[in-house]
């Protein structure tokens, strides 16, 4: 291997000090690089038993930096890309289907504030959390203005 080369271990270490990622994750980002077959496994099995790439941080990570801003439906989307274990992410996302109105509110409180003022703005509203990944229930009762515990008068 030349001096200008870096090596997979290497270029795992980078990408893992960034962030977080899932061995899936690197498999899939640092395969163009490998050079010989197995190579990049021995690589990532050995990150993996010195505890550098952990699933269960992966998941804790995505959950904390997306679930304020977006809907179980989203967050499951990006934890499955990124190749966790199954029961994990729905575990995960359990836990996120309980504040899942409350994350909703807060998203539109801080996107539009108001009531819509007619089906237009409604439709607008609607799609908007939609597409953030929040459930229908939870959307429908943001905007039936559901009144929120810290309401002004």
């Amino acid at each position: 291997m030349g001096f200008d080369q870096i090596s997979l271990k290497g270029r795992a270490l980078r990408l893992l000090a960034g962030r977080e990622h899932s061995r899936a994750e690197l498999q899939r980002k640092l395969s163009p690089h490998e050079t010989e077959p197995g190579e990049l496994a021995r690589a990532l099995d050995e990150l993996e038993a010195k505890g550098f790439i952990n699933e269960q941080r992966v998941l804790e990570s995505v959950v904390h930096r997306r679930a304020a801003r977006l809907g179980a439906a989203r967050v499951r989307q990006e934890l499955q890309a990124k190749g966790l274990d199954p029961q994990a992410v729905a575990q995960a996302v359990a836990g996120l289907q309980d504040s899942e109105e409350a994350r909703a509110r807060e998203v539109w409180r801080k996107k539009f504030g108001e009531t819509p003022g007619d089906a237009n703005e409604r439709g607008k509203q609607m799609r908007f959390l939609l597409t953030r990944g929040f459930s229908a229930e939870a959307v429908r009762r943001v905007l039936r203005g559901a009144p929120a515990e810290d309401a002004e008068d």
